[in-house]
């Protein structure tokens, strides 16, 4: 099976696609705090990647992955009225299965109301919620040296707002 496609270049930073119109841009990221240890991986991938690019970042956290969509228009609303909007977000997040259909309702809707976001606010999104049926596979998915979701998901968020920027949208 064929790995992720990441968008590195050979030196492992972010293709220069990913990093148009990314330094000074304003970043939020949302982490829902659940699973700490899973929150702490994912978010040191984002970081790492924002920081590289030269983004302004700021962070808010949310009790769940249920409460991410919510907590980025709070945030989204807050800054546009204090006259400092955000270029874009990164989500942060997971949602391990558990014995109840819980977890495809919690999977499900937030995944649908960070696209739903996205789409109705042209907003750059990067979605880095892991959905996984095992602990063991959302460390996995969270760490640096693995799988690096929380950079992915930052990555994503980048590559949405140099587009953005270059199409000259608003």
């Amino acid at each position: 099976m064929a790995g992720p496609r990441r968008g590195k270049s050979e030196k492992g930073g972010a293709k220069d696609g990913a990093k148009d119109g990314a330094k000074g841009a304003r970043v939020l990221i949302v982490e829902a705090r659940y699973y700490d240890d899973i929150a702490d991986l994912l978010l040191a991938g984002a970081m790492k990647v924002l920081k590289e690019a030269g983004a302004v970042i700021e962070r808010i956290t949310v009790p769940g992955s249920l409460e991410i969509p919510a907590g980025i228009v709070i945030a989204l609303d807050a800054a546009e009225e204090k006259g400092r909007p955000y270029d874009g977000v990164v989500a942060l997040g997971c949602v391990i299965r558990g014995d109840t259909i819980h977890f495809e309702i919690v999977s499900q809707l937030s995944a649908q109301g960070l696209l739903d976001l996205s789409v109705a606010r042209a907003l750059p999104l990067g979605n880095g919620i892991v959905t996984v049926n095992t602990l063991t596979q959302a460390l996995a998915r969270a760490r640096l040296e693995d799988q690096d979701k929380g950079g992915d998901a930052a990555r994503a968020a980048l590559a949405l707002i140099g587009l953005k920027k270059r199409l000259g949208a608003r």
